[in-house]
């Protein structure tokens, strides 16, 4: 940085803790006249776009930094502005590189962009830095945060023109008995120069020397028989695969096996749980039959549960007492006709009449 650059500034005296109080709150009004300029920007419908807003640090002028593409006519703005902000107003015009270095941001490279740190000085960048370089011309690619070619393409291009000027000159085709050869790459790395033949995708690379002797023989009327390519070999170490053994047959299965068999039997064990659940009979389910021999020994060592007239024939317990309203028990089948089940056991036919009687009533 030159200290006696007409740009700097002097040092009058230490900023007052007022002056810092009031820089503060100017620079805090910022954001909020950048929206609003933008806002009256449009209802004006101005083909113009405000990036960024400065205020000074007594706030009493403030810089307005816009990008257009043709000459805007904002003197209806400006006094729209001066009304509504009370500050003096500056409209500045910045090309895109400039709008892009105030945003800031990172790039494709992963660092942040050159424009917002170090680079302050825009040279032009056109395909032809591209091409030089061997690059494909994709504008995705090529193009950074501000819409135009990266600034970068310019760095090493003075290297890649220094690299160039070994590699001969009119060497864009060469004559050859296949056919004509047409140069696709230079590389100036490893001193190579690319062709291709006509009919043929594959590419061949040769040395500098070789083109420059096929040139001299192709200015004599003379074809070679064939471009004699050299084998290109990378710098990178070759990976060793790994020799593979035939097992088959050395391999015990056992362990799987016995888990397959560890889970047949907790599913047997499971579907053997529901079918003979605490509310399900043996002669419930289609499952019943799944059941071992001591599984229904066990079950059936217990007294029978009294749930219903299905479950067999009583047990004789010996003569019930003698009640007179009541004759001897038949053990035989009992139709379910109520409380007295013998068939000449039935009520007298006074009783029954004073009971229809009594329905009538």
């Amino acid at each position: 940085m030159d200290e006696f650059n007409p740009d700097m500034k002097k040092i009058l005296r230490p900023s007052a803790d007022r002056e810092i109080e009031t820089y503060k709150i100017s620079k805090s009004r910022e954001a909020d006249i950048l929206a609003r300029s933008r806002t009256h920007a449009s209802n004006l419908k101005l083909a113009m776009k405000l990036s960024e807003v400065e205020m000074q640090a007594d706030g009493k002028k403030a810089t307005f930094f816009y990008t257009a593409d043709d000459r805007i006519d904002f003197r209806e703005l400006i006094r729209i502005f001066a009304g509504e902000f009370k500050v003096k107003v500056e409209m500045r015009q910045i090309g895109i590189r400039q709008e892009a270095a105030k945003l800031g941001g990172i790039g494709s490279c992963g660092r942040e962009l050159c424009c917002s740190t170090w680079l302050h000085d825009f040279k032009s960048v056109n395909t032809t830095a591209a091409r030089y370089q061997n690059l494909s011309i994709n504008q995705t690619k090529l193009s950074g945060q501000c819409g135009r070619l990266k600034c970068c393409l310019n760095f090493e291009l003075d290297t890649y023109l220094d690299a160039l000027q070994g590699f001969p000159d009119y060497a864009d085709t060469l004559q050859t008995a296949m056919g004509q050869a047409f140069l696709i790459k230079k590389d100036i790395f490893k001193n190579l120069m690319w062709y291709t033949l006509p009919n043929n995708t594959k590419h061949y690379p040769l040395t500098i020397d070789r083109v420059v002797e096929i040139k001299k023989l192709n200015q004599q009327g003379v074809v070679v028989d064939e471009l004699q390519a050299v084998e290109v070999t990378s710098g990178k170490p070759k990976e060793v695969e790994p020799d593979f053994v035939d097992v088959v047959g050395q391999i015990s299965l056992r362990s799987l096996e016995k888990n397959d068999r560890r889970r047949r039997d907790q599913q047997r064990g499971y579907n053997n749980d529901r079918n003979f659940g605490p509310n399900n009979g043996p002669n419930n389910g289609p499952g019943r039959d799944n059941r071992g021999p001591n599984d229904r020994n066990e079950r059936n060592n217990g007294p029978r549960p009294n749930n219903g007239p299905n479950n067999g024939p009583r047990p004789n317990n010996g003569p019930r007492p003698n009640n007179p309203n009541n004759g001897p028990r038949n053990n035989g089948p009992r139709p379910n006709n109520g409380p007295s089940n013998g068939p000449n056991n039935r009520p007298p036919q006074g009783n029954n009449e004073g009971h229809n009687q009594h329905k009538i009533k």
